[in-house]
C-alpha cells in the first residue's frame, strides 16, 4: 500500500505531543510511536520528510531527525532512497480506531481521554451545572422514585413521561408534535450517530455547512458520506448553494445547524429554514436539523426549521439538555415523522437497548422550566462572551471575529496566519486550540486563519487563557507566518 500522511494531518493527530519531560525529540519519538500502536499510521505509510514536518510542528529539524533516527533504530521506521521515510513493512498492522476523518480520536475529544495538568484545553465546550439541575434530582428522588422503581422494562424510545415532555416542549416552539414522533437518546450525539447509521452507506452524498462541527462530520465519514460542502451566510447555509447541490447530486441528507450553527453562531433565518423545508418537500432530501448547540440565544430565535417544511417534507430535528442545564446530564433526544421514529428507535435498540431511567425522570423535571434553564445559561454565556470580548481586544486587538447570535464560542481569524502552525505555539504555552481546517469538510484546507475558541470558562481560566495565547502570539509573529517562512522556528 503506498499512502501519505499530510503534514498537517499528522501535526492534528499528534496533539499534545510536545507536553511533557525529556527530550522534545523523545516525546516526538513515544508519540509517533503511539500512533503506530493505535492503527492511526500503518504499515508502509510514508511520513513527511523532516524538513516539512519540522515546520508543520514548528521545531528544528533536528529534534524531527532524531526523533525519525530513534525510530528507526527501533525497527518501527524505514527509509528508502527515493521514496522517503515509512512506516515499517514488518509492523504488525492494527485496525484503527476510525474516530475522525484523519484516523484518530479528533482534537475536540483528545483531552476527554487524558488528564493534562496545567493545559488550557479550548477544544472543547465547557457546561457546568445550572442549579436547577441539583433541583430536579432532589425532587426526582423526593417525589418520582417510587413510580419509578416500579418500570420493569428499558422503554427503548424513551421514558413515556419524558417523550411527553418533549412532544409538549416542541408544541411550545410552534411544532405539533407527538409523543409517538419521540426517541430519547443518550446525548445528541448518539442522535446524529442513528441518523448516520439509518440514512447514510458508502459514497452517500451529503450537503453540509462549511465550516461545521467536526465531531457530527465524522459520524457521517465513518459511514463513508461522501461531503458537499456549502458556505454561509449571515442567514445561515447558503441557499443557492444547496439548491445547486441537490440539483447536481441528489444528496442522500442534509445536515445543517440552524439554532445555532457551530463554529459560527449564526442563527438561521426564519426565511431560509422555510426555504430549506420547502426544497425537502419537493426534492424529497430529508433534513437532519442539530439544535443542541447552544448557550447564548437570541430572543428573536425563530422556530425550529421543521415548523416551516410544508407536509411532506423529511426533517430529523436533535436536541439535547447537555448544553442547556448539564454537561454530565447525557439526556438527547429526535423528533421525526412517526414511521421514521420507529426505525430510529431500532437503531437505538442495537446501540445500547435504552438510556438510563433515572436521568430520563431528571430531564422530565427540567423540562419542566427549559425556558427558564435557557434564560439563565443565556445570561451566564452572555457575561462571559462579553469578558472575553473586552480581553481579546485588550491582548489581541488584530484578531477578527464576528460577535455570535448564539452558542458558547467566538470563531477567531488570525490575520495573514495559518491557524494549524499558531495552535502548535499555542501548545508550547500550555494551550490546546481546534484549528479551522479540523472543522471543515472540504479537502482542500479552508478556514486556515480561523479557530474556534469557547468563552465558558470561569473569569480567572479566560484571563489566564488570554494571557497566554497573547504570548504564544507575539512568539509566532516574531517568527513570521509559516506560508511566508515555512523553515522558521519557534521551539
Amino acid at each position: 500500500m503506498d499512502s501519505s500522511r499530510k503534514p498537517a494531518d499528522l501535526a492534528d493527530v499528534l496533539g499534545t505531543w510536545s507536553r511533557g519531560e525529556g527530550p522534545l525529540y523523545r516525546r516526538l519519538a513515544d508519540s509517533l510511536r503511539d500512533l503506530v500502536a493505535q492503527g492511526t499510521l500503518a504499515p508502509n505509510e510514508r511520513l513527511p520528510s523532516e524538513r516539512v514536518l519540522a515546520a508543520a510542528l514548528r521545531v528544528s529539524r533536528t529534534t524531527v531527525v532524531s526523533a525519525y533516527d530513534s525510530l528507526r533504530s527501533e525497527g518501527l521506521l524505514e527509509s528508502r532512497q527515493g521514496s522517503g521515510t515509512r512506516i515499517s513493512g514488518r509492523v504488525a498492522p492494527v485496525r484503527p480506531d476510525g474516530w475522525s476523518r484523519t484516523g484518530s480520536v479528533n482534537a475536540m475529544y483528545r483531552n476527554l481521554f487524558q488528564s493534562d495538568e496545567g493545559l488550557i484545553s479550548a477544544a472543547c465546550l465547557h457546561t457546568p451545572a445550572l442549579g436547577g439541575v441539583e433541583a430536579a434530582i432532589r425532587r426526582v428522588v423526593a417525589e418520582d422514585l417510587p413510580s419509578l422503581m416500579a418500570e420493569s422494562t428499558y422503554h427503548p424510545r424513551g421514558l413515556p413521561a419524558l417523550r411527553r415532555a418533549i412532544a409538549d416542549h416542541y408544541c411550545r416552539l410552534d411544532l405539533p408534535t407527538t409523543p409517538d414522533q419521540i426517541v430519547v437518546t443518550t446525548g445528541a450525539h448518539q442522535a446524529v450517530n442513528l441518523v448516520s447509521q439509518l440514512y447514510l452507506r458508502e459514497g452517500s452524498p451529503v450537503v453540509v455547512e462549511d465550516p461545521g462541527f467536526a465531531g457530527c462530520l465524522d459520524l457521517m465519514a465513518d459511514r463513508g458520506a461522501e461531503f458537499l460542502p456549502v458556505p454561509l451566510d449571515d442567514q445561515g447555509i447558503d441557499g443557492v448553494g444547496v439548491r445547486r447541490a441537490v440539483a447536481e447530486h441528489a444528496p442522500h441528507l442534509i445536515y445543517v445547524m440552524p439554532s445555532y450553527h457551530n463554529p459560527t453562531g449564526t442563527m438561521m433565518s426564519a426565511a431560509r429554514r422555510r426555504e430549506l423545508g420547502e426544497l425537502s418537500a419537493r426534492h424529497g432530501v430529508p433534513i437532519l436539523e442539530d439544535a443542541a448547540y447552544t448557550g447564548l440565544r437570541s430572543p428573536d430565535e425563530p422556530a425550529p426549521l421543521a415548523a416551516y417544511a410544508p407536509r411532506g417534507a423529511e426533517i430529523i430535528s436533535v436536541d439535547s439538555l447537555s448544553k442547556v442545564s448539564w454537561a454530565g446530564l447525557r439526556v438527547g433526544w429526535l423528533r421525526a415523522p412517526a414511521e421514521m421514529a420507529l426505525r430510529l428507535s431500532r437503531r437505538k435498540v442495537l446501540a445500547d437497548l435504552a438510556g438510563p431511567l433515572l436521568d430520563q425522570a431528571v430531564a422530565v423535571r427540567l423540562l419542566e422550566d427549559y425556558a427558564g434553564l435557557a434564560h439563565q445559561r443565556s445570561e451566564m454565556m452572555r457575561g462571559a462572551l462579553d469578558h472575553m470580548e473586552g480581553l481579546l481586544r485588550e491582548a489581541l486587538p488584530d484578531w477578527e471575529w464576528r460577535r455570535p447570535d448564539g452558542g458558547a464560542a467566538l470563531w477567531v481569524r488570525l490575520p495573514g496566519a495559518d491557524s494549524r502552525a499558531y495552535a502548535q505555539v499555542a501548545l508550547c504555552h500550555d494551550v490546546e486550540l481546534v484549528p479551522g481546517p479540523t472543522m471543515s469538510a472540504s479537502p482542500d484546507g479552508r478556514h486556515a486563519e480561523y479557530f474556534r475558541l469557547p468563552v465558558a470558562f470561569d473569569a480567572s481560566t479566560r484571563e489566564e487563557l488570554v494571557w497566554r495565547l497573547s504570548r504564544a502570539w507575539r512568539e509566532f509573529r516574531r517568527h513570521g507566518p509559516v506560508a511566508k517562512d515555512p523553515v522558521r522556528l519557534v521551539v
